[in-house]
């Protein structure tokens, strides 16, 4: 989904003081048979809603018809036409592509990827290492939109030991292995992105696979103790509540079960031996999110088999799979150190049998046994690569024979431009006196209207296309006359790849923390006050057994919490080292409590409101809307703002160019980003021709500061000092 301001693109509508909402509408693009969904800020009145009409068009066609025309560009490429040609031939073909560089690769693999004659055969692309593919994923996903494209990890949470497996890893291998391990006809699947430590790893068979998996479908009549037994013997262990992959729990007619092929748990609904209702549900809250008619409980496709049942992803993947590789030589001597470091593993195991560590008995994902015959050496799997098409996109064709057929690209990297815009500006309109087309590429479409700020207050009349989607490195392409340019590069900041989390931590954060709760803990209830934790009971409720909380209150009385009402509790949180006074169910003493608090919340809100309004009715100093070099400071952040960190930016501005004096309070957790704010407000104010103070509690926070505050502005002409006492 695209987020996108009014006046993004340099279209400025007339518009000032309108409160604006969210729309959403949907765009299809031709040249990838995907539909994108596209959020704008209307409006509020309908007669501005109708008056905009014509405004949106063009919108939509700013923002995305400009990807689309650039995708055309290469689905028509003769070059394009050239692979398709020799991939789609009987016998294996190897092709090498030279000159590709920056993110060109990503583009070229889409053309091939969406082209109507070779709609029916899967990818599989090999980089160098992790980094490199997610960043490879990242551009391919955001420039083709398509569902189908699968990242495929190693299982393993690092290099060095082949036991602890990463579950969020397991997941997304899961899901890759069953979309591919049942095609549909002879359909495409689709294309898995990877890198050699994945491939070094063996997968179960496909069959294999495909026998293992229990599917529940609304209405079915099962056994319920036949079915546990089978979560057992695959590997599910039985919990009070499941908050990770491999778990499973049974609450009079309720079934959770994680399973390993899906983002989150399923909650299974019996009534008697029938299945009455299936739902997704949230781990942290316990609520449902939506309803399902099927689904496929998916066992660890990593610890369930043995060695005998499982191949090489080569074996896996289907015949017609085409093999794209970026620099084979490399990917291979990697899997070779991968295949000394497995064999100094297994001789010190041998040596020193590890006893598992508190963080593996935590891992319910845990390997039990490491053999050798579960992993594939470099140089079966690179004779398995040259029996399908290959397709090197590196230095140098390193599989190549007799019947290579080499295609030549006239691509050059993004230069470097050092947030130097008079050398941007000077570049770019070299490009356009030679009628190249000029893209800028942008994750978030505030970056693109920043740009388009600076360009405007710099007097540069270039026309730039802007695209709102991001890709990891910019290109210039001289065959197609075309300037890629990243706006990542242009500010020097960094740009984070994101990879889907099949399962987090903080996900189950409520969950794991009732599971660590002990008896005796004091813990609060919204309402009925403080008791202490008396841990989990099942209990019979309108004819079912359900688990519930189990709490106690002064007198004995006890009160007995549903698992989907967790979020009402919160364990107790006082002055260190003394003991709560517990209520007592019934009594209106919480409730008084409560009210007590409501009232004094109401005379603080009465006191507050009377002083702001003096506040209000006292002239300050209005600062003067952002200039370009406070759009180029907020731009050239080296991490992308986040939409808190936006807001908070946008209102402290604000703010400041009231005629009233400002008073703001902005909060946020450690490493959330409020310096930034403080240093853009600061910069706006000498911008004005005023002096900023920044006040801290200690010593050491100040130098800190003045670092910060330094790095941040040590391109633009403003002094940065500090004052301690040692000064």
């Amino acid at each position: 989904m695209v987020k996108l301001p009014l006046d993004f693109a340099g279209i400025s509508p007339p518009y000032k003081n309108i409160h604006l909402i969210d729309y959403t509408t949907s765009l299809k693009l031709h040249s990838t048979g995907k539909t994108t969904q596209i959020t704008f800020l209307l409006p509020s009145y309908c007669y501005f809603k109708r008056f905009y009409a014509a405004f949106f068009i063009r919108l939509i066609f700013a923002a995305l018809m400009n990807l689309e025309m650039l995708l055309n560009g290469y689905l028509n490429d003769p070059r394009c036409f050239k692979i398709v040609d020799r991939i789609t031939a009987s016998q294996p073909r190897q092709i090498q592509l030279k000159g590709l560089h920056g993110s060109a690769a990503p583009f070229i693999v889409s053309a091939v990827f969406n082209h109507a004659s070779a709609s029916q055969l899967n990818h599989l692309i090999i980089l160098r290492d992790a980094e490199e593919a997610a960043y490879f994923h990242n551009t391919l996903e955001n420039i083709t939109s398509a569902l189908n494209l699968f990242y495929f990890p190693s299982s393993f949470k690092n290099k060095k030991n082949y036991r602890l497996l990463n579950p969020s890893h397991v997941m997304l291998r899961t899901e890759c292995l069953t979309r591919f391990s049942n095609p549909m006809s002879d359909n495409r699947v689709g294309a898995i992105i990877t890198y050699p430590e994945a491939l070094f790893e063996k997968v179960v068979l496909p069959k294999t696979l495909s026998a293992n998996i229990i599917s529940i479908k609304q209405g079915d009549i099962i056994d319920t103790n036949s079915i546990y037994e089978k979560f057992v013997g695959y590997g599910f262990q039985r919990t009070d509540f499941v908050f990770e992959p491999g778990q499973f729990a049974v609450r009079g007619g309720i079934l959770d079960i994680y399973s390993f092929g899906n983002e989150k748990p399923y909650r299974v609904e019996l009534f008697g031996n029938e299945v009455d209702s299936i739902r997704i549900f949230d781990p942290e809250t316990q609520l449902s999110e939506r309803k399902l008619l099927q689904v496929s409980i998916i066992p660890n496709v990593e610890t369930q088999f043995d060695s005998g049942e499982k191949v090489s992803i080569m074996e896996f993947l289907p015949e017609n799979t085409v093999v794209w590789s970026e620099d084979w030589d490399f990917i291979k001597e990697k899997i070779e150190q991968q295949e000394e470091d497995l064999q100094l593993y297994l001789e010190l195991l041998k040596q020193n049998p590890v006893n598992s560590s508190a963080d593996e008995e935590d891992n319910y994902n845990a390997k039990t046994e490491v053999n050798e015959i579960d992993f594939v050496h470099a140089a079966i799997i690179e004779e398995q690569i040259k029996q399908r098409h290959i397709i090197e996109f590196g230095n140098k064709a390193y599989l190549a024979n007799d019947q290579n057929t080499t295609i030549n690209f006239a691509t050059k990297e993004q230069p470097a431009f050092n947030r130097n815009f008079d050398l941007l500006i000077k570049n770019l309109k070299e490009y356009e006196a030679k009628q190249y087309n000029i893209y800028l590429f942008a994750e978030n479409p505030k970056q693109l209207e920043r740009l388009h700020v600076i360009f405007t207050d710099l007097k540069a009349e270039i026309n730039v296309i802007p695209v709102p989607t991001s890709i990891h490195e910019g290109f210039i392409d001289d065959d197609l006359k075309t300037v890629c340019y990243t706006d990542h590069q242009i500010f020097q900041r960094y740009h984070k790849y994101k990879v889907k989390q099949a399962f987090s931590k903080n996900k189950a954060l409520t969950l794991k923390m009732l599971r660590e709760l002990q008896p005796g803990d004091y813990v609060t209830h919204i309402d009925h006050g403080v008791g202490v934790y008396s841990g989990l009971q099942k209990i019979e409720a309108n004819g079912r057994m359900q688990e519930a909380v189990r709490i106690q209150y002064k007198d004995g009385d006890l009160l007995y919490v549903n698992i989907s009402s967790l979020h009402k509790i919160g364990k107790y949180s006082g002055k260190e080292g003394t003991v709560p006074k517990m209520n007592k169910l019934g009594s209106d003493v919480w409730n008084k409590l409560k009210d007590k608090t409501k009232r004094q919340v109401k005379d603080i809100a009465t006191d507050l409101i009377k002083l702001y309004a003096q506040r209000k009715s006292q002239v300050g100093f209005a600062h003067a809307p952002d200039n370009y070099m406070q759009t180029e400071l907020e731009a050239s952040f080296i991490y992308e703002d986040t939409p808190d960190q936006g807001k908070a930016t946008e209102d402290v501005k604000r703010d400041m160019e009231k005629p009233s004096p400002m008073d703001r309070l902005v909060c946020g957790d450690v490493g959330f980003g409020k310096t930034e704010i403080a240093i853009r407000a600061a910069f706006k104010s000498c911008c004005d021709g005023k002096q900023a103070a920044v006040l801290v509690p200690t010593t050491i926070l100040a130098y800190q500061h003045y670092k910060t505050f330094g790095d941040r502005l040590k391109d633009f002409p403003v002094t940065v000092d500090f004052i301690n006492r040692f000064k």
